[in-house]
């Protein structure tokens, strides 16, 4: 019974373990690693890009600006400046924990007293972060301004990393 338990307790660590990998790809749900976006007006567009769990905050930034270029680029437009920008974590945060219980009952002529000491690690990778950005559109020669990105240079850059 024991050997049941060990095995069932060690493919659920092993299980929880598997977390989808960052890969720069649509996302399928609300949740799913990925980018999405939603064109606000023409030339403006609100593009999120969720890197899965313990994904590098630098990786996760470079594949929405990649999106956003390849958005650009598909609707005849040269460049984008990044108008806002918001990061969201989800998850993590969290080492380890420990905690101890204790309690008794009484059986009448006989009385008993356990203890317990647990711990608990989140197996998750880390935690999950989202960025977001609202981004506008040009043509021609881009303004020379803070926030302001070339799309082709963008996709070669960033595309020829992925």
């Amino acid at each position: 019974m024991a050997r049941i338990l060990l095995s069932a307790l060690a493919a659920l660590a092993l299980t929880a373990c598997a977390t989808a990998p960052t890969r720069y790809q649509p996302a399928t749900g609300p949740a799913a690693v990925g980018y999405s976006e939603f064109r606000l007006e023409p030339g403006r567009y609100r593009i999120t890009f969720r890197g899965g769990p313990g994904a590098p905050a630098q990786q996760v930034a470079d594949y929405a600006l990649l999106r956003a270029a390849e958005l650009a680029l598909a609707d005849g437009y040269d460049w984008f400046r990044v108008a806002d920008r918001f990061v969201q974590q989800e998850g993590g945060g969290s080492g380890p924990r420990i905690s101890l219980g204790a309690g008794g009952a009484d059986f009448g002529r006989r009385s008993s007293v356990g203890v317990g000491v647990g711990t608990s690690f989140d197996l998750g990778g880390g935690p999950a972060l989202s960025q977001t950005l609202e981004v506008v559109m040009g043509k021609g020669e881009p303004p020379r301004t803070a926030d302001v990105y070339d799309a082709r240079a963008i996709r070669a850059t960033l595309g020829g990393r992925i």
